[in-house]
C-alpha cells in the first residue's frame, strides 16, 4: 500500500511540474483529479452553483499560475483546497457584505450545547438545509470543520482568526445549525 502512495504522489510531483511549464495536457488531468473536490468545497461554502463553478475555475487558474513558486510544504490537493476556500470567503464578503470575519469574539457561550447531531437524531438532507440557513460567519467554521475536516487550529490559520474565536464561533454556529434543525421539523 506504502508503494501504491509513493507512486500516486511521485505521478502528481510530475504533472505539477509539467503544468508549471504551461503542458495543458498535464493541466487537464491535474484539473480533472481535483475538480469534484474542489467544486464541492466551493459549494459548501457559497450554496450556490454557478458561483462555486466560477471559483473553482479561477482557483485553477490562479493555482497554474503561481505552480513555479509551489514549494510542496503540503500536498497540491491541500494547497488547492486552501484557494478555493479563500476564493469562497473572499466571494461571501463581496456578494453578501457579510460582517468581517476578523470580529473578536472573546467570550464563551453561555447556551447549553450539549446536544449533539446523533441525540436529535439528524439526517444528512436536514443538516444541508439547515446549514443553508446559517450566517456565512457560522457556515465557514462548521463546513471547515465537519466538512472539510479541518480542526480548529487550521480554521483560525485560514481565517486569520485566534484560536479561541474559532472555538467559540464553532460552539455558536452548531448551536445554531440544531436550533435550524428543530425549528424546521415543528
Amino acid at each position: 500500500m506504502q508503494k501504491d502512495n509513493k507512486s500516486v504522489e511521485y505521478k502528481h510531483k510530475n504533472l505539477v511540474g509539467a503544468c508549471a511549464k504551461n503542458d495543458r495536457n498535464a493541466q487537464m488531468e491535474i484539473y480533472n483529479l481535483y475538480y469534484k473536490a474542489m467544486y464541492n468545497t466551493s459549494l459548501h461554502i457559497v450554496n450556490d452553483s454557478f458561483l462555486a463553478e466560477d471559483i473553482m475555475q479561477e482557483a485553477f487558474l490562479d493555482a497554474f499560475g503561481k505552480l513555479k513558486s509551489f514549494e510542496w510544504r503540503s500536498s497540491f490537493g491541500t494547497w488547492l483546497k486552501r484557494i478555493v476556500i479563500y476564493k469562497s470567503i473572499d466571494a461571501l464578503k463581496r456578494n453578501l457584505s457579510i460582517v468581517p470575519l476578523n470580529e473578536e469574539m472573546n467570550d464563551f457561550p453561555e447556551e447549553n450545547i450539549n446536544q449533539d447531531f446523533e441525540a436529535i437524531q439528524c439526517k444528512l438532507d436536514e443538516i444541508k438545509l439547515a446549514l443553508k440557513q446559517l450566517s456565512p460567519k457560522y457556515k465557514i467554521v462548521l463546513v471547515l470543520h465537519l466538512i472539510e475536516g479541518y480542526d480548529h487550529h487550521e480554521i483560525s490559520q485560514i481565517l486569520n482568526l485566534s484560536y479561541n474565536n474559532v472555538r467559540v464561533r464553532y460552539i455558536r454556529a452548531k448551536s445554531k445549525l440544531l436550533e435550524e434543525i428543530v425549528k424546521s421539523r415543528n
